[in-house]
């Protein structure tokens, strides 16, 4: 089970090695392993996330995730998103960004240091949506309860979740524009920049996550009248295939996972400038970590994982949440990327234990439960 699910990652990492290996020898080989670990660190979060949408998926729509969706996780984010930004950032064609990339790296790695702060508004801002939608939720299963059941009722006023990004996003704009101002007024264009992108974000998780959730209902609402329009259907012979309506439906989940990840992917993109401005390197270690998220995705979802610890999903939106915040605060400071892989990790972990804890309860409490009836069979017997 576990080669079958991570084989092609141990492919790719091995083909990934062997290709930086004669790229830059030993060096360009450590540190594209360097950024496979610190892609994985950051993204742990995502996989799980991903799970809890991709099990609601069919085997074939799993497949296109795993071989299609990397293809746009591993060219499109780590390799063409950074041209792409640098094209926009400097004005120049796709051809010279590209150029500039392989050719004059300093540059090249000042040029998407200087687009930081729109990235990251736009990454902040739709995965901050992804965090409150998730928190604002009236849910059976409540891991930190002091705060998620006061919050679920808050969740009942429409739109909480909207007002509450456009505030964070008006008062980080706000923030930014007074620093900018503070430094002689040289980049207080930069705000609007930031206003511009966070809305952007906004804008994309309102069309992709409620196209996505409009035919995920649909499909719930067609398998549950399923035997009445099959009725319907010998009447009349209209019947609207439910095949057509699961294929709708996965495919803009499908396209909500590949927005998912491109946030995620943000901090990770510039993340690596940290370690390397080399496009080449950046794109052979980054893709290789991306190739492992998609894995572990997989197999959380065939292992049930998530229907087993019942809190990872909290732990990983907990973790989106703060590395919304972290996007957002980096659009002024500077935050170490050891710092914000950390904070998801520790927020899974905890919630992986709180999940451990709980089944061993459950399981106790199943015990006695047991022993009480067979107590009383025995007695009822004598």
């Amino acid at each position: 089970m576990l080669l079958k699910t991570f084989g092609w990652s141990f492919a790719i990492t091995a083909l990934g090695l062997v290709a930086a290996g004669f790229y830059g020898g030993w060096e360009a080989l450590g540190i594209v392993a360097i950024l496979c670990v610190l892609e994985i660190s950051l993204s742990f979060d995502n996989a799980v996330v991903n799970a809890g949408i991709l099990k609601k998926m069919n085997a074939f729509w799993q497949k296109i995730f795993l071989t299609i969706g990397v293809l746009i996780a591993v060219f499109g984010m780590r390799l063409v998103f950074p041209v792409v930004i640098v094209a926009i950032s400097a004005k120049i064609g796709p051809i010279d960004a590209v150029d500039l990339a392989l050719n004059d790296k300093d540059k090249y790695q000042q040029l998407v240091t200087d687009a930081h702060p729109s990235i990251a508004a736009f990454g902040g801002m739709f995965l901050l949506m992804i965090f409150l939608d998730f928190i604002f939720e009236d849910r059976d299963i409540q891991w930190l309860r002091w705060i998620e059941r006061p919050l679920a009722k808050l969740g009942k006023v429409d739109m909480l979740s909207v007002c509450i990004a456009l505030i964070v996003l008006l008062i980080t704009s706000f923030t930014f524009a007074t620093h900018a101002h503070q430094h002689g007024g040289a980049h207080v264009d930069k705000a609007q920049t930031v206003l511009i992108s966070g809305i952007a974000g906004l804008i994309t998780y309102m069309v992709v996550g409620g196209l996505s959730g409009y035919f995920e209902d649909k499909l719930e609402e067609e398998e549950e009248r399923e035997h009445e329009e099959e009725e319907e259907a010998a009447r009349t012979g209209k019947k609207r295939s439910p095949v057509v309506l699961a294929g709708q439906a996965a495919f803009f989940m499908f396209l909500y996972l590949e927005v998912l990840d491109a946030s995620f992917s943000f901090d990770g993109v510039i993340g690596a400038f940290a370690i390397t401005n080399d496009i080449v390197l950046m794109a052979l270690g980054l893709g290789v970590g991306a190739m492992y998220v998609r894995s572990l995705t997989v197999y959380l979802v065939r292992q049930g994982t998530l229907d087993d610890y019942v809190y990872l999903e909290h732990g990983a939106h907990y973790a989106i949440g703060a590395l919304a915040v972290i996007l957002m605060v980096t659009i002024q400071y500077q935050i170490n990327e050891v710092i914000t892989g950390l904070v998801g990790v520790v927020l899974i972990a905890w919630s992986f234990w709180s999940s451990v804890r709980r089944n061993r309860a459950l399981a106790a409490a199943e015990g006695k439960a047991t022993a009480s009836d067979d107590k009383t069979e025995v007695s009822s017997g004598v």
